[in-house]
């Protein structure tokens, strides 16, 4: 954790010394009529800046409710999530919103864009809430960046699965987060669509940003630096990266790249 002083604003803490993203002990339970569900089990996570983190596991496995901790959507019943070094378990319910609105971006299976606005308008949408006059300029220039810059004007039905994919993950950096969360990223595509949209994913990796990929797809793990695992809610560390005594990740700061190394569907998870 950062040696830094205590800093008033607690979605903020130092980029530069604390990892994006920290789970620690996270455990999560749900009363399902008289039964208790542990979705999650004492799962601890360290998410370093510009690491592409594959999150795989049977349906039922917990993957959608990590993602939903991650996400600061929801509250681990017990431990701690840490944004930036900062504990965010208790903060209120603006303050975790206006935490995610500044530090993470969310891309969906679905994609989730709004069919009257167009693919310009869907990717200024988060930025409206926050009243900020750069948004539609960072909008039309992160289109440009992920090759949409000729369908600015399109509205979804005029796009194809992969380009509104691609409106989407452009959606997900408008507010320039620290993590990308991406449920199922490739589920709705193509086998050569979905390596496009990875490739674009790496890109947003090496330009510092996290990014999570829950996922079935195998293709998802050839693209991720690591790759975990969830099994009735236990996380298995596959390529050896286990949490240290020290709390932190072993490894986790010199993640291999891809070139070195070859659920919006969450009801299907707890």
């Amino acid at each position: 954790m950062s040696s830094q002083p205590p800093n008033d604003d607690p979605t903020s803490g130092d980029p530069s010394v604390d990892p994006p993203l920290t789970l620690r002990g996270v455990t999560k339970r749900y009363q399902s009529g008289s039964e208790t569900v542990e979705a999650l089990v004492d799962v601890s996570l360290e998410l370093a800046a510009g690491e592409f983190l594959a999150v795989v596991g049977p349906s039922g496995s917990g993957k959608s409710t990590m993602l939903n901790v991650l996400g600061l959507l929801d509250a681990p019943t017990e431990g701690v999530v840490r944004l930036h070094g900062r504990d965010v378990t208790t903060l209120s319910d603006r303050e975790l919103t206006d935490a995610r609105r500044t530090a993470i971006g969310f891309v969906f299976q679905d994609f989730h864009l709004v069919p009257t606005l167009t693919a310009a308008e869907n990717v200024e949408l988060p930025t409206l809430f926050a009243r900020d006059p750069e948004g539609m300029t960072r909008a039309r220039d992160l289109l440009g960046r992920v090759g949409l810059g000729d369908r600015l004007d399109h509205r979804p039905t005029e796009l194809s699965g992969g380009q509104q994919q691609r409106v989407a993950i452009a959606r997900a950096l408008v507010n320039e987060p620290a993590v990308v969360l991406a449920d199922e990223p490739t589920g709705n595509l193509d086998r050569e669509t979905g390596r496009a949209v990875l490739e674009e994913l790496r890109r947003i990796c090496d330009e510092g940003v996290a990014v999570v990929g829950v996922t079935h797809d195998p293709l998802v793990t050839e693209y991720a630096d690591r790759v975990v695992e969830l099994v009735d809610g236990h996380l298995r560390f596959l390529d050896g990266d286990e949490p240290s005594e020290s709390g932190t990740t072993a490894g986790v700061s010199g993640v291999v790249g891809h070139g070195d190394e070859h659920e919006s569907g969450r009801g299907d998870d707890p």
